[in-house]
This record gives structure tokens, sequence and C-alpha cells, in this order.
């Protein structure tokens, strides 16, 4: 690990270690013992985690659709492994797992790593806004997270909104930007490189490799129908990863009944933000802001109840995907923290010849 690898490592352990002292603090009276007593109603469970591997299979989908100009023969099943196993080194290691998905698509495929690095920029934008049409929805559209905001108080209704603008104002910038990065990519890197490269060693060629990989990414998107079939697959599976909230929250029966589809869409975002600090292997930002919005804008008492949910959640949406990862990996003897370290080297190497 490098020194800035253990910085940023002590920076995500002070920032939780923080935010756990705030959250704690003011629950003098937690019970820890009662935390384990719910029972839950493991049949809804069990639906949580076949939704969640759906997610899974749909991501399969939308990189097939990706692929489609280079590689028609490659099949879907044939990219669920590399999926559960990279999604499984990114519970256990942490943002040094990301590019193990890419990277095992590129050697099973047998196309440039930067070509999947590519494709894996640009599905964060149609997460993003498979994402915000669902929450965009479900708080300006009638619904039953409308009815909620409307009975509740000023402050939440207020921030709910903001946020309801603030998807869409992030998911036209995108679009902007993906216009342009269309267009004028290349011209772009190249001012990046010029302009930064002076800063700190290979920064500028770092920041222009970025843009490139986003511009070739957009090239995977081979006409208007693509882009219809990749925002349908995206929607459909940000909707099946929220009927896996919804599954998991009614496991705890009466106080979580209410719990509807689009209610549970604010969890998810919650948790989609706390997922930017974590931990390797035991997360922490996920499970604090899911349990901080059970707790502050949706009501839920106890609060040993919205700390249990709040693990379960994790445990089903992030870690679940583990036990199975590591059974494909171990069948096609791959090493974990391998491939995270040859994915580094190899977008390393890219840099350096783009820089060269």
């Amino acid at each position: 690990m490098t020194k800035k690898k253990y910085a940023a490592f002590a920076v995500v352990v002070l920032v939780l270690g923080v935010l756990v002292y705030l959250q704690f603090r003011t629950w003098r009276n937690f019970d820890w013992a009662r935390l384990f007593q719910y029972g839950l109603s493991w049949r809804h469970i069990l639906h949580g985690l076949v939704y969640i591997y759906i997610a899974y299979f749909l991501r399969a989908v939308r990189w097939k659709i990706f692929l489609k100009p280079v590689r028609k023969e490659a099949s879907i099943l044939g990219l669920v492994p590399p999926t559960l196993i990279g999604f499984t080194g990114l519970a256990l290691l942490g943002r040094p797992g990301e590019l193990i998905r890419p990277y095992l698509i590129s050697r099973r495929e047998n196309l440039p790593f930067a070509s999947q690095v590519a494709v894996w920029a640009v599905e964060r934008i149609f997460d993003v806004g498979g994402f915000t049409v669902l929450m965009v929805g479900a708080i300006f559209l009638p619904s039953k997270l409308r009815d909620f905001t409307r009975q509740a108080p000023p402050d939440v209704r207020h921030w709910i909104h903001i946020t309801g603008y603030a998807l869409i104002a992030l998911v036209l910038g995108l679009l902007v930007a993906a216009v342009l990065m269309s267009y004028r990519g290349n011209n772009i890197a190249q001012w990046v490189e010029k302009r930064f490269s002076h800063l700190a060693e290979n920064l500028g060629h770092r920041i222009a490799q970025k843009v490139r990989e986003f511009t070739a990414g957009l090239n995977t998107i081979h006409g208007p129908f693509a882009f219809l079939q990749l925002s349908a697959v995206s929607v459909l599976m940000w909707w099946v990863i929220a009927l896996t909230y919804k599954e998991v929250t009614h496991a705890y029966g009466a106080p979580m009944n209410g719990m509807s589809v689009t209610k549970v869409l604010l969890l998810m975002g919650a948790s989609m933000i706390g997922s930017m600090v974590q931990l390797p292997g035991v997360g922490g930002g996920s499970q604090l802001a899911t349990i901080s919005v059970l707790d502050h804008v949706f009501d839920i008492v106890p609060k040993e109840l919205t700390v249990s949910c709040g693990i379960m959640l994790w445990l089903v949406t992030f870690v679940a995907v583990v036990p199975v990862g590591l059974l494909l990996s171990h069948h096609e003897r791959l090493s974990l923290r391998k491939l995270s370290e040859e994915s580094a080297e190899a977008e390393e190497v890219a840099v350096v010849e783009k820089a060269t």
C-alpha cells in the first residue's frame, strides 16, 4: 500500500469515527442487547437476495449492449461471473477493487483494458440517470413518497425537493458533458494535459486519460436504439434494487410496513452518498447514512430497529454477492487481491503510454 493509500485510508477511518461518535452521542440509552433480538421474516430477506442478484444480471445485460459493436458474440451468461467477482472485490477490497470487473471482462473478451474502463466510466452516467428517473418521479409525480413529503416537517420536505432539483441538474450536466466529450473529447484531453501537467507528476496525463477513456466509452453507444436500451435496462435495474430495499425493510414487520418502493428510494440515495466513505469489507458510511435517514426522515423507532435495518440492508445489497463471487473466483483460480493489483498496473501502463 502506497503512502497516498495509507493517507486516504486514515482519512476514511477518521471521518467514519467522527460520524459514529456524532450518531451515537445522541443515543445515550441505546440498548445493544436489543439490537440482536428483532424477529425477521426470512421470506422477505430471501426475496431481497433474489432481487439483488437479478440486478447483477441486469448489469451483465447492460454491459452486453455496450459490447455489441466490438463483440457481438459476447454472451450475457459469460459476463455474469466477471460481474459477480468484480462486485465481490469491491465489497472486500473497497475502491482498489473497482476495476476488477472491467479487467476481467477485457481478458475474457480479448479486448483492450482501456476500452472496458471506458465502458465502466460511461456506465456511471446510466447509473445516475436511471436512479434519477425513479427518484424525480417519486418526488414530483403523484406517489406515496409525494404524500409523505406533504406530511413531513418543513425542513425535511425542503431538503427532499432540493435533492430532486439537484439530481435533475446533475443529470443535465452529465448529458452536456457527454455531448461535449463526444464531439471535442480529444481536444479537451489535450488542453487538460497541458494545463495541469506541471502541478504534479503525471497529473495532467492522468486527467487527460480519464477524459479519453470517457470519450471512448461514449463510442460504445451505437445509435439511438442502443441508448434507449441502455436507459431502459438502467431504470429497470434500479427499480429492482428498490424492490430489494422494500423487501428488507418489510422483513421487520409492522414498524416498517409503510416503506413503499418510492419511499425506499430515499434510503437508496442516502446509501449511495454514504458509500463514498467506506472501509474495505466493513463499509461504514453506507450504514450510517441509511440509519440516519430512517431515524431523522422517517422517524422509525426504536433506535435499535434503525441500526438493525441499516446493517441488514448493507448485508443484502452489498455483501450478499461475496459468497458466490468467492466461489466463482476459486473455480476460475483467481485471486482478488492479485486482480486488483493487475488492474491498477494496467491502468498505470495506459497512463504512461498516453504520456509518451
